[in-house]
């Protein structure tokens, strides 16, 4: 992926040009570009830089919706969890989970449920569910809180590296012939006697306008598709509600396993998960209401006393702030609704299609992110915007996908089949195999491919995407910060000023948005009025 190269390719006419690139617009690259149509996509940011790089790190049906009866959003999810499984499996993988029970009748309660949840997944199960015992459940997690414990309900469901699967989306269009590119903005729409007929775009990084004509233009941009939205129809009204997800790392040892723990029922109607990823445990989430869409919405000190005191009663060993190593937060579309809590407003995508053919994506998650692509691309069949052509994504491997056995091995498996020339970085420069922290488990070599091969741009990329250093310890992400830009420098051919400015905006956000704080946040540094 050079992005200098690709840029040279965007002055073109194209079927299909997608504005965003996060989970849905990337999906929708892949699904296009496979299925022969010539496809170009712009990202505002980086690729998955807002919401779809600050999910529970989950491939999952969605087990709260059971109570509520959305089944067949339950069973939607559930199957394209397994097509992400076929797919990436060296990027995503079964991840066993416990709900623990403190009263004798919430074994068979919860046990029922979650057996439900794994009949309606049939073929595509990823293990068994069972009731275990108090020794068992203990066993499994040892940081669990062992006073009135009764047993657990062991189950299983997928985890994922998301804005590592996002980078593969990318590239795995690009091998299909889409030209993809991050940090170009949509300047705005071209009509031609009230039709959409492209955009104009502007690259960030040299400031030149481009014109990038399209059959169909389609508004993938997450949280921001409002603003397109307008940019097309100034009057029109707004399509989403945002609600904020708060998430906690923490060291691996407050739960001491390899199972993950399941909190069934919070004050505000959620589950709460504390999950371990990458070596750390990851716990949350929440969902509260916000007015305002911005890249980072950081986050209220409230919001960590809530996960704080909701989780703690399930474990041994009580956590506090001060063992708090990173806090991320994404903001999440939700399809405006009649319900005043954002927590019951549908995970349900929406397509519509404006008067001059803007094609709008809007809502879902990030496990239906395959099925929201082929939906959107139909859509536009449907209308005659495009010719009919058949869906490839159901059996398209992603970009590094290698055997399930061999993606489960080895510190490189994120890479696949990538992973050798991460290697061969290190045999032609044996000093690319320090690591860029003491604390952090990422490589110099690491940081090069990141440049050379994924398109990162900005110290940020490399920390909070590339490698997933700032959401795993923040401080140790401030410390690797100049080396990682001095790594890169010499990869750019950038200045000791590019450097220094690097460094700098990356601590500006780290201790705003990362870092534990005990007074409350600053305002934050990116909003929507960035479009």
């Amino acid at each position: 992926m050079n992005r200098v190269e690709r840029m040279a390719l965007l002055n073109d006419s194209y079927d299909v040009l997608i504005i965003g690139g996060g989970a849905t617009g990337l999906g929708i690259a892949v699904d296009a570009a496979t299925r022969g149509f010539k496809t170009a996509l712009v990202e505002l940011g980086d690729f998955a830089q807002a919401t779809s790089s600050r999910s529970t790190k989950l491939v999952h049906g969605g087990v709260r919706y059971l109570a509520s009866g959305q089944f067949h959003l339950v069973y939607e999810a559930l199957h394209e969890r397994a097509v992400m499984m076929r797919n990436a499996p060296h990027l995503v993988k079964p991840q066993p989970f416990i709900t623990p029970a403190y009263h004798w009748h919430e074994l068979p309660y919860y046990g029922a449920g979650l057996k439900a949840y794994n009949v309606i997944s049939g073929k595509s199960s990823m293990g068994p569910t069972s009731i275990l015992s108090r020794r068992e459940t203990q066993a499994l997690i040892p940081g669990i809180a062992g006073k009135n414990l009764k047993g657990g309900i062991l189950y299983h469901d997928g985890q994922f590296d998301d804005a590592r699967l996002a980078l593969a989306l990318a590239r795995t269009a690009e091998d299909n012939g889409a030209v993809v590119l991050n940090y170009v903005r949509c300047e705005r729409l071209l009509k031609d006697r009230g039709r959409l007929v492209g955009a104009v775009v502007r690259d960030l990084e040299s400031g030149s306008e481009i014109t990038v004509h399209a059959k169909v233009v389609i508004n993938a941009t997450g949280i921001f598709v409002d603003d397109i939205r307008r940019q097309d129809d100034h009057g029109i009204p707004r399509l989403l509600s945002v609600s904020r997800g708060v998430h906690i790392v923490v060291g691996a040892q407050v739960l001491g396993g390899g199972s993950a723990l399941m909190v069934p029922k919070t004050d505000d109607g959620r589950v709460i998960f504390a999950i371990p990823w990458l070596g750390k445990v990851v716990i949350g989430t929440t969902d509260i209401p916000v007015s305002t869409v911005e890249m980072e919405p950081g986050h209220q000190p409230q919001e960590i006393e809530f996960l704080l005191e909701t989780i703690n009663p399930f474990l041994e060993v009580k956590i506090s702030e001060k063992d708090i190593l990173s806090i991320f937060s994404g903001l999440r579309p939700l399809i405006t609704g009649d319900s005043k809590s954002t927590s019951r407003l549908s995970r349900e995508h929406h397509i519509d299609v404006s008067a001059s053919g803007l094609i709008t994506i809007a809502g879902g998650k990030w496990t239906t992110y395959r099925r929201m692509a082929e939906d959107t691309l139909s859509f536009a069949i449907r209308r005659r915007m495009l010719p009919n052509r058949t869906c490839q994504t159901r059996t398209t491997k992603l970009h590094g996908a290698i055997d399930a056995s061999a993606a489960q091995a080895g510190s490189l498996s994120r890479f696949g089949s990538d992973a050798l020339q991460v290697e061969n970085l290190f045999s032609q420069n044996p000093a690319l195999a320090a690591t860029i922290d003491k604390s952090l488990p990422f490589t110099l070599a690491e940081v090069v491919y990141a440049v050379r091969h994924e398109m990162a741009r900005t110290v940020e990329d490399v920390l909070s995407r590339r490698t997933r250093s700032l959401l795993l310890d923040a401080e140790a992400a401030r410390r690797a910060a100049p080396v990682v830009a001095r790594t890169m420098a010499a990869e750019l051919g950038a200045s000791f000023e590019w450097i220094d400015q690097q460094v700098a905006a990356f601590d500006r956000l780290a201790q705003a948005f990362y870092v534990r704080q005990s007074t409350p946040q600053t305002a934050p540094v990116r909003t929507a009025s960035s479009i």
